[in-house]
């Protein structure tokens, strides 16, 4: 597993070959994704440089630099679901428990471990913001 530190909005190769291997319209929906994650990242005091790797084949983001949050990963759903992809979150954290508890229906969960998105639809922004800071400053009590 390779990993780089993604300060410069270059996709390491391993991850643009999954975003590559996806349906348009679910490419471009993860591409937002990555994007919102990134620049959470970088507008957030005490994050640093997010590392993008893959795990589980699917391209993560982790803050190897300061160690600050626990792993985001974002990925197509599988073909049998009712949602198009998905944002993932380490289940035993209860982020998504808490994520629920602010947000109500506002978003839609998959158990204590995702939210779910069709593509094509808009994301609520400020709610996913505030989910991906959460999980970047879990360790600092985000």
């Amino acid at each position: 597993m390779s990993a780089a530190t993604n300060n410069d909005g270059v996709i390491p190769a391993n991850v643009a070959a999954v975003f590559d291997g996806c349906d348009d319209r679910v490419r471009n929906d993860l591409l937002g994704l990555r994007e919102l994650i990134l620049r959470t990242a970088s507008e957030t005091e005490g994050v640093g440089a997010i590392a993008e790797t893959l795990k589980w084949g699917e391209p993560a983001y982790l803050t190897s630099e300061t160690g600050s949050g626990t792993t985001i990963r974002i990925a197509p759903a599988k073909p049998d679901a009712d949602h198009d992809l998905a944002m993932f979150f380490i289940c035993h954290t209860n982020l998504v428990d808490r994520f629920e508890g602010l947000f109500g229906d506002s978003l839609t969960y998959e158990g204590g471990r995702a939210l779910l998105f069709n593509a094509g639809e808009p994301v609520p922004e400020a709610e996913v913001q505030a989910c991906v800071e959460m999980a970047l400053t879990y360790h600092l009590g985000g």
